[in-house]
C-alpha cells in the first residue's frame, strides 16, 4: 500500500475505469464491510444538495453550530489547493496521517473477496465517513458531489436534508430535464426526517418528492424567510417543535442570504436552540475560500454555471468600480460558457480568456469565439490562469477590479500564486482574507 498522501490519491486514480460511476451498490457494500453504518456517525448528520449553495451553506452551518457550542465535521469537495480541505474536524483541516489511515481501512474492505472496485470520489467519501466517525462528534455535515440520489454521500441517512437551488449543470450525468434534475437532487430526503428548501424557484418534483415521502417541508418564503433592513438583516424560522424564532440585526456573511437563512433553518431543525449572540458572532466571520474570495484587487470566484455567475455579477455592481473591471475567465469543456459569459457581461469591461489543460479542459480561444459572438473584445488570450495573471499585472491601475473565475481548476492555480497587484491595500476594508 502507499505510504503517503499523495500516493494515495495517484493510486486511487487507477482503481476505475472511469472518474464518474453513479450507483450506491458498490460504495454501500464496502461502507458495510468498514461497519461505517452500523452506529450513527453522529449525533446529527445535515446532508446539503444543490447545483449552488452547497459550499457556503456548510460553511456556515459549521460556523454557526461550532459557535453553539458543537463539535462539527463537515466534508466537501473538490478542494482547491490542499486534499486535506475536503474534511475538517471543528474547523481544521484532517491531517495526512488521519487521510492515510481512512484509505487503508477502505482498501482492506474493498479487496475482500469478492473485490470490489471503487471510484476516486468513492474512496474519499468512505475515508471521510471513517476519519469523521472516529472524532465523536455533535454535528457532520455533508455535501453531495453530484446529483443526490446516487451519490456516494447518500449511503447515509441525512437527519436534516437540505436542497439549496437547482440549475442544469452535469447534463451529460443528470441530464437537461430539471424536473428530472430536482428529483435527483431530493434523493437525499428520508421519510418523516425534516427537509429544508433553500430557493423559492425550485423544480415542482422537489417538494413532490418530499411529501411522497413523507418527509416535512421547510421551504424558504413559507416556513422560514428573511428580510433586509437598515440593521442588517433579520431572519424568521422554526424550531423542531414548530414553534417560531426571530434573530435581529444579523451581519452580512459576504455570502447568499438565501443560504445563510437556509443554514439557520436547517440548524434550528438539528436540535440547536439559537442564540442571536452566536448567529451575529458566527455569521461576521465566516468565510469560504473561492467563493468571492477578495485577495488586493482580486476577487476570486469558483462560480461555472449561469447561475453562480449571475450572483458574482450581481455583487460587483453593488460595489461600484472607477477603473475597469477584467474577467480572467477559465472554464472545463462541460460547462456552459455562453450563460456564463452572457450572466458576467453587464459586471465586466475587459475579458481575459484562458485554458485549462487536462481531459475536460477549455481552450482559450474556443472562449474567445464566443466573447467576441457576443460583440464582446478580448483583451488578451492566455495558455494558462498564472499566464494570463502574469500579463495582467503589468497593465493594472489602482482602481482596476479582477474577477478571476469560471472553474476550481482556474481559482486554484491562481491561489497557489502571488497574484500581482497595482496598489498595496490597507487591511480593513473588505479586501483582506478572513482566516477562520
Amino acid at each position: 500500500m502507499p505510504d503517503t498522501l499523495n500516493g494515495w490519491l495517484h493510486y486511487l486514480e487507477t482503481l476505475h475505469p472511469v472518474g464518474i460511476d453513479m450507483g450506491l451498490e458498490r460504495v454501500a457494500a464496502v461502507a458495510d464491510r468498514m461497519r461505517l453504518r452500523e452506529q450513527p456517525l453522529a449525533a446529527c448528520v445535515i446532508t446539503i444538495a444543490g447545483t449552488n449553495g452547497k459550499g457556503s451553506t456548510l460553511a456556515m452551518v459549521d460556523r454557526l453550530a461550532r459557535a453553539h457550542g458543537l463539535s462539527v465535521g463537515t466534508y466537501t469537495s473538490p478542494h482547491l489547493l490542499h486534499y486535506n480541505e475536503r474534511i475538517c474536524l471543528d474547523g481544521i483541516h484532517v491531517t495526512d496521517d488521519c487521510l492515510i489511515k481512512g484509505f487503508e481501512q477502505v482498501e482492506q474492505a474493498r479487496l475482500q473477496d469478492p473485490a470490489i472496485s471503487l471510484t476516486y470520489f468513492e474512496a474519499g467519501t468512505l475515508c471521510a465517513l471513517w476519519c469523521l466517525g472516529q472524532a465523536a462528534l455533535d454535528l457532520v455535515v455533508l455535501e453531495v458531489g453530484l446529483g443526490g440520489r446516487l451519490d456516494a454521500v447518500n449511503i447515509l441517512d441525512a437527519d436534516v436534508a437540505v436542497v439549496t437551488t437547482i440549475a442544469q449543470d452535469h447534463a451529460s450525468f443528470l441530464g437537461t430535464d430539471i424536473e428530472q434534475i430536482g428529483r435527483e437532487k431530493a434523493g437525499i430526503f428520508r421519510p418523516a426526517r425534516p427537509t429544508v428548501l433553500g430557493s423559492t424557484s425550485l423544480p415542482v418534483s422537489v417538494r413532490q418528492t418530499a411529501e411522497d415521502l413523507g418527509a416535512p417541508v421547510h421551504a424558504l418564503g413559507e416556513s422560514f424567510n428573511r428580510h433586509s433592513h437598515a440593521a442588517g438583516w433579520a431572519w424568521q424560522g422554526v424550531d423542531q417543535s414548530a414553534q417560531p424564532i426571530t434573530l435581529t440585526a444579523l451581519p452580512d456573511p459576504g455570502l447568499p442570504l438565501d443560504n445563510a437563512a437556509t443554514a439557520l433553518q436547517a440548524l434550528a431543525l438539528s436540535g440547536v436552540s439559537l442564540s442571536e449572540a452566536c448567529c451575529r458572532e458566527a455569521l461576521a466571520a465566516v468565510s469560504v475560500p473561492g467563493r468571492m474570495q477578495w485577495v488586493g484587487q482580486w476577487c476570486l470566484d469558483v462560480g461555472h454555471n449561469p447561475h453562480a455567475a449571475a450572483y458574482v455579477a450581481s455583487q460587483l455592481q453593488q460595489q461600484p468600480c472607477t477603473g475597469r473591471t477584467w474577467a480572467l475567465l477559465g472554464m472545463l469543456e462541460d460547462k456552459d460558457a455562453e450563460g456564463v459569459i452572457d450572466a458576467l457581461a453587464a459586471a465586466v469591461t475587459h475579458w481575459i480568456c484562458v485554458g485549462l489543460e487536462g481531459e475536460r479542459g477549455r481552450s482559450a480561444s474556443d472562449l474567445v469565439k464566443r466573447l467576441e459572438h457576443r460583440g464582446l473584445a478580448v483583451s488578451h488570450i492566455a495558455s494558462t490562469p498564472a499566464e494570463g495573471a502574469h500579463w495582467l499585472g503589468a497593465q493594472l491601475n489602482e482602481s482596476d477590479r479582477v474577477l478571476a473565475t469560471g472553474s476550481f481548476v482556474t481559482v486554484a492555480e491562481l491561489l497557489s500564486m502571488a497574484l500581482p497587484q497595482a496598489v498595496t491595500l490597507p487591511v480593513g476594508e473588505g479586501n483582506e482574507i478572513r482566516h477562520d
